[in-house]
């Protein structure tokens, strides 16, 4: 771990305001703040350009951003590995990423990784959903297959959005994410 405690369930977000790299989906800047205004939760998403578990999901996390936008959830994307040793990741890479993927929501750039250390994010995919105040009400993964989107058989972030919009408890407020690591800096 290279930063925080892992954000749990209960803890309110840090907070951040970092530079977009999707200006199809938000303006140059994204803040916490500013995603939560209106909102009844947002997603915050860890992600990157070339980790397998990510481009197998991605298709499903845009379909889920969609359907849930329209009930008042937001979705934001961070990438915080280090883009001289993973050029891949690299701002230039993720606006082409965004593009092709055609991504629903913003895709800020965490150069520093101090986001990611505050979070205390391990991988890629990894999810925080927090709730219209920022606290966190769920922690982990999309599903239980993100590589296999014809294997999924558990939808963990899918039942917590549905239990945070209906105003119940979240059933199970954390699973493990699976994925790759952050790419840390030296």
């Amino acid at each position: 771990m290279h930063g925080a405690p892992k954000l749990a369930p209960g803890d309110k977000a840090p907070g951040f305001d970092l530079p977009n790299q999707n200006r199809a989906a938000a303006g140059d800047r994204v803040s916490l703040e500013g995603l939560l205004k209106g909102k009844r939760g947002v997603v915050v998403l860890w992600m990157c350009n070339h980790c397998p578990y990510v481009v197998g999901s991605v298709e499903r996390l845009k379909k889920l951003a969609e359907e849930t936008r329209a009930a008042g959830i937001g979705w934001v994307a961070i990438c915080s590995n280090d883009a001289a040793n993973y050029p891949e990741d690299s701002p230039g890479k993720m606006v082409e990423y965004a593009q092709k993927w055609a991504l629903p929501f913003a895709y800020l750039s965490d150069e520093t990784q101090e986001v990611a250390r505050a979070y205390g994010v391990e991988r890629t995919p990894e999810i925080f959903l927090l709730d219209a105040h920022g606290v966190c009400v769920y922690e982990g993964a999309l599903d239980d297959s993100p590589k296999d989107a014809g294997a999924v058989k558990d939808r963990p972030l899918k039942d917590a959005i549905e239990d945070l919009l209906a105003g119940r408890p979240v059933r199970r407020a954390q699973t493990a994410a699976i994925g790759c690591s952050i790419k840390w800096r030296g």
